[in-house]
């Protein structure tokens, strides 16, 4: 229903030219004369915006307002602006003033006014300024004041002060003369009949008012949250029929602004506000229509719980590693406090932001075809290239020797191989008593017992030689123990493991559990259980008891917080005082059959896809020594979210995030092993190559082990050769095989992904079998493969850098030879082939993707680059070898768990240090990629919907292998025969779907309500006029009392002590507070 006082009959645009409307009302002559040559109806509205600036009679003005309520309405937007553009917002705003400065106001034409310019100002971004400019803010409360027992009047002055407030400047000019007291006076008086004046205006009114600080200051300091709090108390209790849900949710919008500063949410916890909401939400949760403000007063208790520092003594590692050329000084937790203030205007999980902010280099690599197409000069002399040919031995080998047992060539940094290790490595003489004998060994005739009654049969994997190896295995710590999984080795489960479903509402469950934690600390235990930086801790005998110092383990510190519920903090990446994710640790004095809760809280990645069916896994040793050496996906109830935990230093823009879990135990006094993925350990990667070394027909396969180079803790970097022995020691022989092209491949970088291991190890199995597509690849290709290049990160537990703090992937423009030294030796290795002239066909280097599904490859290309960054480059003539697709067309045929639209060959500036676009850039390898595994699962294909296991991750490596036939002319047509047979036949579904939708429920806790559209603004604007029209009659003779508390805010604010309002800034003969009553 729309305003039309002053009209004849309804308007019918269709019929009528604006010129003969307003001749058949009797507008002025003027405008009858000019509109009669205008026929656009830009023009007209331009010509309106004019004639509301000259003042009329009551009657012409009401038929212009009108005419231009009808013409708005009628069209869209772009009305709307146009008429912005010509000044519309100022002819409202001079008409306003002009009507509104008489000592007995018009409201016939005061009332249509006010709300057609509550409609247009909303789009007019400057109409705060533009307000205050003409002198209507002020005047518009001032109005307001006069009107507070006027539902009408006040309702049109209220949307329109609130579209002013859209303005900090003019938000603060009106809360400096008591905007604020005059909204929180209209607000308890009203009865429930006056549901649609509360919803349209005064709560969400308190919104725009609240956008500045100091209006958010000025109610906290008044009380007037306490008001709020009783008032949707009151609301709350007394609306059975649920008629004002509005209104109750607009006055949580009030609650959420007015929290955005500490004193807010201090003021809201003192005054009772969490556990208000938390007994009002409980009432409300079977109750459908409810839903909206059961979620908007999650968010705001969770928004306001206290923040709570971690239980640590530091925000630094509890590893800390002396690097060398560096003073010890500089591992200080000052150092790193310094470094959180140098950027703390960065995201801290935005490693690659901080990187450019440091070095600032290729600013405009993306659209600068020029150097995208350049080669960088090389990052050391030439002279020091023949160093590595070491490493190239079948170059140079005669194969006359017995190849059955060459020993492994040295490193090409002796003196990085030969550095001291931090600890003293592990000794079967030194070998600890773990506090659970009946499932760990003290002596080798313990073992060798274990290994004679339950012996596993676990291909390539040999747990002997583990043993022997881990010995010589350097860790910070000086690990003493074995994780007995790593030891017996793993067997893929027998089937597959889907996608875990979630539960309904189950993250708003954990954080009500949360919130009663905060409320109710009868039941709360809070007793630390585990601590890894004290050696001689003892858990309580009644508790679960945890453990995580062996190769690969994470857990800093357990903390029991109820009966069978446990917080769980994981240690930093050593020498920092970031990156949490990976986790490993052992559990033990666990009643089966017994549900418990685990929190992982200082998690750093804002989304996880554990909130999309990902579940981590377990291994449990009895079942092992049963037969069943299994790691299996476990956990439910399992969701991720931001929690209220801070560090302790209390670094600015650091927020945590908890993943909890339930898991339930099969069996009493069981030792179990949970991890964020299936662990792929240094030791096993040693063990593994030695294995593979003895099990190859050294007649036929060419496999050769070498030391790379050492690492920082002394830990040696392998590199292995693999390639086919030549046919014969003929002159055609060995010059096939010395040209053969060479593909590098790399994995591990990054120590918390360990698919990337599994996956290797599959392309490692692949290349020694027997299969004839290998042996064709072992003839057609020398392949050098670097399994682990991040050795030290991998055994001390750490997720993504190595021992001096950085992330190693992005080390790769200007390694450190003394800092980095396995990224050093990696490309200095690169460069050599180059150098002779052999460039390799392909690089991959190997790496886990934690928020995407499936396996895809990251390549590298100029048109591509040029085209997604909307450079102005023209592509049309720009010729580019199409050949970086082949590998990814043919995985995507017959790879299961390949995504081909997942894939991309964007090169960004933020990833011009990474690996996969150095080698491209600066090695000149066409096909230089990142392949991403998935830790959850696949969407597509056979194996949609299922979560991925090592099977799965192995396969993908064979397949790696298979796809490298596309790129050999001798075997393409068995490349075609074996895709034309394969039933494994896919195709990847549309990349946009491949980022995941957003979470069902919010990660995030919401700081803000939403925003009106204008639309909605409209809408509200004509139902709130509907409503007053209909509700004026009624209110004429009944001066009832309110049904609601009266006294809802500090000091009973009284009506009659509100006087006229004058501009602080100019007259400041405005209104006071004075012991929360409203003064003049």
């Amino acid at each position: 229903m729309r305003h039309q006082i002053g009209l004849r009959k309804p308007i019918c645009l269709n019929t009528f030219t604006v010129g003969e409307w307003l001749s058949h009302h009797c507008c002025p002559l003027w405008v009858q004369s000019t509109m009669a040559d205008t026929s656009s109806c830009s023009s007209s509205l331009n010509l309106f915006s004019v004639s509301l600036q000259n003042e009329g009679d009551v009657e012409s003005t009401l038929n212009i307002l009108n005419v231009l309520d009808e013409l708005l309405s009628a069209g869209t937007d772009r009305r709307i602006q146009y008429m912005i553009s010509k000044g519309g917002s100022e002819a409202l705003l001079t008409a306003l003033v002009t009507f509104g400065r008489s000592f007995n106001p018009n409201y016939t034409v005061l009332l249509p006014l006010l709300h057609l310019l509550a409609k247009v100002g909303y789009r007019d971004r400057r109409i705060g300024l533009k307000a205050e400019e003409a002198g209507a803010a002020l005047l518009t409360l001032n109005l307001l004041k006069h009107n507070v027992k006027h539902d009408r009047r006040a309702a049109a002055c209220l949307w329109v002060i609130q579209v002013f407030s859209s303005s900090v400047s003019t938000a603060n000019l009106i809360g400096e003369n008591h905007g604020l007291d005059v909204i929180f006076c209209i607000i308890p008086h009203r009865r429930i009949k006056d549901v649609n004046i509360l919803i349209s205006v005064p709560p969400s009114l308190c919104l725009s008012f609240c956008l500045a600080e100091a209006n958010v200051c000025s109610v906290v300091s008044k009380g007037y949250i306490s008001g709020l709090l009783r008032l949707y108390e009151d609301w709350h209790s007394k609306d059975t029929q649920h008629v004002a849900i509005a209104i109750r949710q607009a006055l949580l919008c009030c609650l959420h602004k007015v929290t955005h500063i500490t004193a807010g949410r201090q003021a809201f916890i003192s005054q009772g506000g969490i556990r208000l909401l938390y007994q009002a939400t409980q009432t409300c949760l079977l109750n459908k229509c409810l839903e909206s403000l059961v979620e908007s007063s999650v968010n705001l208790m969770r928004k306001c719980l206290p923040k709570t520092s971690l239980p640590l003594t530091s925000d630094l590692s509890a590893y800390t590693f002396p690097l060398p050329g560096r003073p010890q000084a500089e591992s200080s937790e000052e150092s790193g406090d310094e470094d959180a203030a140098n950027t703390e205007e960065i995201d801290s999980r935005d490693y690659v932001s901080v990187w450019l902010c440091i070095h600032d280099w290729d600013e405009d690599l993306e659209t600068d075809l020029k150097k995208l197409r350049s080669r960088p000069d090389p990052d050391r002399p030439k002279n020091l290239l023949p160093h590595y040919n070491f490493l190239c031995p079948e170059l140079s080998h005669d194969f006359q020797l017995d190849l059955s047992s060459e020993p492994e060539e040295s490193s090409v940094s002796s003196s990085a191989s030969s550095s001291p290790s931090s600890s003293p490595s592990l000794s079967s003489d030194e070998e600890d008593v773990h506090s659970f004998p009946s499932l760990h060994f003290k002596r080798n005739r313990r073992k060798d017992r274990l290994l004679e009654n339950h012996g596993p049969c676990i291909p390539h994997h040999n747990p002997k030689l583990y043993h022997a190896t881990a010995t010589k295995t350097k860790s910070i710590q000086g690990f003493s123990i074995l994780a007995f999984p790593d030891f017996w080795g793993h067997l893929p489960p027998p089937g597959n493991e889907p996608m875990a479903p979630r539960k309904p509402n189950i993250q708003r469950q954990k954080v009500f559990e949360d919130i009663r934690r905060f409320l109710n600390t009868s039941d709360i235990i809070n007793q630390v259980v585990f601590d890894l930086e004290d050696s001689s801790f003892q858990s309580p005998p009644d508790s679960l008891r945890f453990f995580s110092m062996f190769e690969c383990g994470n857990l800093r510190k357990a903390v029991q917080v109820r009966r069978h519920e446990y917080d769980l903090i994981l240690n930093v990446d050593a020498n920092c005082s970031q990156h949490t994710q990976w986790f490993y640790f052992e559990v033990s004095n666990m009643v089966a059959d017994v549900p418990y809760r685990f929190n992982v809280i200082n998690c750093e990645k804002s989304n996880s896809q554990f909130n999309y069916g990902m579940q981590l896994v377990l291994y449990s040793v009895r079942e092992a020594l049963e037969g069943r050496p299994h790691w299996v996906r476990t956990g439910t109830e399992i969701c991720y979210f931001r929690n209220h935990f801070c560090p302790v230093q209390g670094r600015k823009k650091t927020t945590f995030y908890t993943l909890t879990f339930t898991i339930t135990f099969k069996h009493n006094e069981d030792v179990c092993y949970l991890a964020y993925h299936y662990p792929y350990t240094y030791s096993t990667v040693k063990t593994h190559l030695k294995v593979l070394q003895k099990s190859v027909d050294p007649a036929k396969i060419y496999f050769r082990q070498h030391v790379l180079c050492g690492t920082l803790a002394g830990n040696s970097c392998p590199l292995v050769t693999i390639t086919a022995c030549p046919a014969s020691r003929s002159w055609i022989d060995m010059h096939q095989l010395r040209n053969r092209p060479y593909i590098v491949l790399t994995g591990r970088v990054h120590p918390g992904e360990s698919n990337a291991s599994w996956v290797m190890k599959g392309t490692l199995e692949f290349l020694c079998s027997n299969d004839p597509v290998a042996q064709i690849l072992r003839e057609a290709f020398i392949f050098k493969i670097i399994p682990m290049l991040n050795p030290d990160g991998v055994i001390n537990g750490t997720n993504r850098c190595d021992l001096n703090g950085e992330d190693l992937n992005r080390q790769w423009a200007k390694p450190d030879p003394v800092l980095s030294p396995t990224i050093y030796h990696t490309k200095g290795f690169l460069y050599y082939l180059n150098s002779i002239g052999r460039t390799p066909l392909v690089f991959c280097d190997y790496h886990g993707h934690s928020r995407k599904k499936n396996v895809f490859l990251y390549g590298c290309s100029v048109k591509e680059t040029l085209w997604q960054s909307g450079s102005s480059v023209d592509t049309a003539g720009l010729k580019e070898d199409p050949g970086y697709r082949t590998l990814a067309k043919a995985l995507d045929r017959i790879a299961p768990a390949f995504s081909f639209n997942s894939c991309n060959y964007l090169v960004e500036k933020s990833r011009s240090s990474t690996a996969r676009v150095v080698v491209w850039r600066e090695i000149g390898v066409l096909r230089s990629y990142t392949m991403e595994s998935t830790y959850n699962g696949c969407d597509q294909g056979i194996y949609k919907g299922l979560q991925t296991g090592t099977r799965e991750l192995q396969e993908m490596g064979a397949k790696f292998c298979h796809s490298l036939l596309s790129l050999t002319k001798d075997t393409k047509a068995l490349y075609i025969r074996r895709l034309n047979h394969m039933d494994l036949e896919h195709s990847s579904h549309n990349c946009f779907e491949d980022d995941e939708p957003p979470c069902v429920e919010d990660i995030e806790y919401s700081t803000d309500c939403c925003a009106h559209k204008g639309t909605d603004l409209d809408s509200d604007v004509n139902r709130s006029i509907a409503s007053c029209d209909e509700e004026e009659e009624y209110d004429e003779g009944h001066t009832g009392q309110s049904s609601m508390k009266s006294c809802l805010f500090p000091d009973l604010i009284r009506h009659a002590s509100i006087e006229t309002l004058s501009e602080k800034r100019n007259m400041c003969n405005g209104v006071s507070i004075t012991n929360g009553q409203i003064t003049s």
